[in-house]
Parts: C-alpha cells; structure tokens; sequence
C-alpha cells in the first residue's frame, strides 16, 4: 500500500492527484503542501489536459494539520509576526499556482472540507461536491481569520461568507453550496465518482492550448476584482490574529486536550446539534 501524502495516477489526458492522508482526513502538512506544488510544477511541463485532485477515504481535506505536534499549533509559539506571514504567504503561492496551472484543475469534494480545504478548492477551476459534502469555511475552534474567507466573498458574496467566517464550525452541505455558487455543480453521494470521472474526460477532449486561453480569458475577468492581492491581504491578518491572546489560549488548549478536547472546551456552554444546514 502506498503511504505517500500525494498520489498520482495518470489516466489518458486526465491526472489523478490524491491527498492521502485518510486517518488525518487529509489534513495538510508542510510535506503534503510540498510534494503538491512539486508535482503540480511537473504536471505544467506535460502534455495533460485535466488534473482532478481528490482525497482519499471519508474527506476530501480538513484544513491544514492543527494537531498537538503539527507547525500549525505545536511551534506556532517559535514565530514572530511576520515568519507567520511569510509561511502563510508560502501556501497563497501555493494555492496561486493552481489558479496559474495550464490544465483546468477539477476539485473532487466529498465527505469533509473544512477550513483551508475550502481554500484549495476554491481556488481549483471547477469545484464538484457529493450532495451530502459537509462544509465549514471557519475551523470549529477559531485559530485566525482573514485567511480564507476572502475567497468565500469572491464565490458567494459577503453576506455569507462572513457567516461562514464569523460562526465558527458553520457547515454547510454540498447542495447548498452549489446554491450558494461555492462550487459549479452537486451531485448524488452514489454518482459522484462516476460524474467527476466523466466530466474530467469530456473536458480533456479539448486540446491543451485551446484549455490554456480559455482558463486564462475567465482568471484575467477574476482577477481585476482583486482575487489575488486580497488573498495576500488576509495573510497578514491571519498573522495579526495568530498573535492574540485568544488564539494562544485556544492553541494552549489543543496542546492540553488535543483538538477534540479544545473543541468541546470551546463548545462548553452552547448546543451544536443545530448547526448543520441543508
């Protein structure tokens, strides 16, 4: 079995990149982060016509890895404000080169996405969730902010994307999502792999160059709304937060009890039975 983070399974013209890293449900780690952008500079060079990125076992991603140990939470301590930036700018470039990529580059959701996985698929041409995805743009256990919401206004406007930014934990289902326009389309949890599969192919029926134009034409439109610097922008504000009191004490927390266990702490005097939407 392989155990790599990043799988990559060529198939025709369409590249399969899977996060595999299921007991974390994918969350990403600096190593996983690395071994995408590396394969994703490879892929540029090549004659594919569609990446899909997908994750294995119940979650597509989860966000980045806040365990006890993890760069995230375990050394966050060990930085100053603007190292902080630096490794939060480190990953918008990351993200950007997705938005930069040749290929059209398909964001297979399902199971969970959370936090920065919202971020990564979000910034992947076309996002396909299972109808029954759960969705949270704000990690249950708030850690920064300004990060990724900006993003989620570009999709789905301010109004709900401050929602999902200032509630944290929010979820929301793969259907409402495509209501929302967070993602192109939401499809039945037992079509999904077939439906990806099949419209991965259909799209790479189209020669490569006449891809590249056409993404470029609709990123050029994005971009004069100010994507790309606004992404930079909440960087810095994530930075700024992740020198607060309140996030130290949550990180403290994680440190104490594990994620699971500051959650619940977090959670101590409210009831989130109702918290998921349809």
């Amino acid at each position: 079995m392989n155990d790599a983070p990043l799988l990559v399974e060529h198939d025709g013209h369409v590249v399969w990149l899977t996060l595999n890293r299921p007991k974390r449900l994918n969350a990403m780690d600096d190593l996983l982060l690395e071994m995408l952008e590396s394969t994703l500079k490879e892929l540029a060079q090549s004659d594919a016509r569609v990446i899909v990125l997908r994750g294995a076992g119940r979650a597509f991603c989860s966000g980045y890895d806040i365990a006890p140990d993890s760069s995230e939470v375990g050394y966050a301590a060990e930085r100053t404000a603007i190292q902080d930036r630096d490794r939060l700018l480190s990953n918008v470039e990351r993200f950007t080169q997705i938005w930069r990529q040749p290929q059209p580059v398909i964001a297979a959701v399902h199971g969970v996405c959370a936090a920065g996985g919202t971020q990564l698929a979000s910034l992947c041409d076309i996002t396909i969730v299972a109808d029954d995805t759960k969705i949270m743009a704000s990690p249950a256990l708030p850690l920064g902010g300004g990060y990724i919401s900006p993003l989620w206004e570009h999709l789905v406007g301010p109004k709900r994307a401050k929602l999902m930014s200032f509630d944290a934990g929010h979820i929301i289902s793969g259907k409402t999502a495509a209501e929302w326009g967070w993602a192109a389309e939401s499809v039945p949890a037992e079509d999904f792999d077939e439906h990806v599969r099949r419209t991965a192919h259909s799209i790479a029926r189209t020669p490569l160059e006449l891809l590249k134009l056409k993404k470029e034409a609709v990123n050029r439109a994005a971009e004069t709304s100010g994507l790309l610097s606004y992404m930079r922008m909440g960087a810095e504000t994530d930075a700024l937060l992740h020198m607060t009191p309140e996030v130290h004490e949550f990180q403290s927390w994680i440190k104490e009890d594990g994620l699971k266990g500051a959650i619940k702490r977090f959670n101590a005097d409210f009831d989130t039975t109702e918290m998921v939407k349809k």
